[in-house]
């Protein structure tokens, strides 16, 4: 048994999945997931004003990679950039001080994290994200829309087919809109007030423009959200009271309860939001930013509907990770 981990650091959480490749026959060989852990760590705190990480929000992310270090070691995973891979996305690419970051995290885990592209994410996020759909039609219809709604970006990314296969992805694009940073550039009222509001609205509709000028956003069969936002606003939509990923992976969500959702989201107070039995106590201060860009986003591409995908990026780094293992092993 071979075993791989993948970690994405963004502008709100840092994620660990580690996976086991089976050595066997048939259905005895493949993969499966031994860890899948998120923390909120907010590294993005204060990059869109200040260009620089902060040192508390360095500590917090360091802290949790040593968490996930641990559990790589007991898990038996080489310390290697053969079978380990670290990306790293919006703030990472945004801050002065960067070096430090990177500096911090091969002194924990060994290998330096890829500070890649909004399009590679966006790449992996696909890949991660439409494996299953392509096994199990369940009436979702091509082309696929994947869109991951980050802290400090969102991606978007269509492609024809399901999995990696080579030309599936046809075009993808990020931009500069996420939930920590419409929080911290528009939301200063607790609840944030209708100008306030109007304003990130104005801010995610120009952003959908960008997009709209790569990626053909009217022409997806299916959408699906990937990431905390996503998931969390699946859950309320289910009732969940606690988070289950079970239920919530691949959950469809209607535009309109999903509409309805951010409206109730962005009316309530700090206090409320947190007594959301679904709610991680991270998202509570951004949540309504990000819904409010998932309502937009379903408005700009027509859809009637999203699928909230538990599979993402990491996955995607995985099996990039497993077709690149060494034969030997």
């Amino acid at each position: 048994m071979t075993t791989v981990a993948a970690i994405d650091c963004g502008t709100n959480s840092i994620r660990l999945l580690i996976s086991a490749l089976l050595d066997g026959e048939d259905d005895e060989a493949g993969l499966v997931d031994l860890e899948r852990r998120m923390e909120i760590v907010r590294l993005g705190q204060g990059v869109d004003r200040t260009g620089a990480f902060a040192p508390e929000a360095l500590e917090r992310t360091f802290a949790a990679l040593r968490g996930y270090a641990e559990l790589m070691r007991e898990n038996g995973v080489p310390f290697d950039p053969e079978h380990v891979r670290m990306v790293a996305t919006s703030a990472t690419r945004d801050a002065a001080n960067r070096q430090e970051f990177i500096d911090g995290v091969r002194a924990i885990i060994g290998v330096e994290p890829e500070v890649i592209t909004g399009g590679e994410e966006a790449e992996l996020s696909f890949i991660g994200a439409t494996a299953e759909l392509e096994a199990e039609e369940n009436g979702h219809r091509r082309p696929y829309l994947v869109v991951d709604i980050g802290g400090g970006s969102t991606e978007f990314v269509l492609g024809r087919e399901g999995g990696a296969e080579d030309g599936a992805v046809r075009a993808a694009r990020s931009v500069d809109i996420g939930c920590v940073r419409m929080s911290e550039r528009h939301f200063t009222a607790d609840p944030p007030t209708e100008e306030q509001v109007a304003a990130a609205v104005r801010d995610i509709d120009a952003a959908l423009d960008e997009a709209a000028d790569e990626v053909p956003l009217a022409e997806a069969g299916t959408v699906v959200c990937v990431a905390g936002t996503a998931t969390t606003v699946a859950g309320i939509a289910l009732d969940l009271p606690a988070y289950d990923s079970e239920r919530i992976h691949l959950t469809r969500v209607s535009a309109e309860e999903t509409g309805k959702i951010s409206r109730e989201l962005l009316a309530m107070a700090h206090a409320e939001r947190e007594r959301i039995g679904v709610m991680h106590p991270g998202r509570v201060d951004v949540i309504g930013a990000g819904a409010l860009i998932l309502d937009r986003v379903l408005a700009r591409t027509g859809a009637d509907a999203f699928y909230a995908g538990e599979h993402d990026i990491l996955d995607g780094i995985v099996w990039g990770l497993v077709v690149d293992l060494p034969e030997a092993e």
